[in-house]
């Protein structure tokens, strides 16, 4: 089920999927023109009409930022900074992330376990849609090829973050003080990092 609505004199289309398994509801932006509700099936057109109406402020915002953060067709993110796919002869842009952070990344790691005493037994990459990290339970690490996109302090603080979990295999405050030792404003960092996402 989907209707229009009229935001900043731009006409945008919200659809509206119910489920019976849901409990909650969940108001995303896809596009900029374009909001998705995942609601019960008891949640009506008019409940998701006074949604927009409620969130309004909201959404005018997250449309604002999607549409800062979208690149040309032409164009992709290294380290924080928008470059031209032509200017790097790119064909496949995965293929590309993964052999930069194949030569920026371990070094990176190698640097960070000898500040913090902590080493992996591996370390490995992959596309991930999730996880921007992991440590698996034989201190093996896998960073995501997307990393690419974001600065180096971003690569830097989610490498402390997996390099800690060598250590602490949760996120208990003896994980987070640890964390804070070696990127102590890794509170503003996740916030940059999450704003840019």
């Amino acid at each position: 089920m989907s209707f229009q609505i009229e935001i900043e004199e731009k006409i945008i289309t919200v659809e509206l999927k119910n489920r019976k398994n849901i409990k909650h509801c969940y108001l995303r932006i896809l596009k900029e023109n374009l909001i998705e509700i995942k609601a019960n099936r008891y949640f009506t057109l008019y409940d998701a009409k006074k949604l927009i109406e409620k969130k309004s402020e909201w959404i005018k915002s997250s449309i604002k930022k999607l549409s800062k953060n979208s690149l040309n067709e032409d164009e992709f993110l290294y380290l924080g900074e928008i470059k031209k796919l032509e200017d790097f002869n790119i064909k496949n842009l995965d293929i590309f992330y993964k052999k930069e952070i194949q030569k920026i990344l371990p070094s990176k790691v190698e640097e960070l376990s000898k500040k913090m005493q902590l080493f992996p037994t591996s370390i490995s990459f992959r596309k991930n849609k999730r996880t921007w990290g992991s440590c698996n339970y034989k201190n093996g690490l896998n960073f995501n090829i997307l990393l690419m996109k974001f600065p180096i302090e971003v690569m830097e603080y989610v490498i402390i973050h997996e390099l800690a979990h060598i250590k602490h295999k949760n996120h208990s405050k003896d994980f987070w003080n640890l964390v804070e030792v070696y990127c102590p404003n890794y509170k503003e960092v996740e916030k940059r990092f999450k704003n840019s996402l």
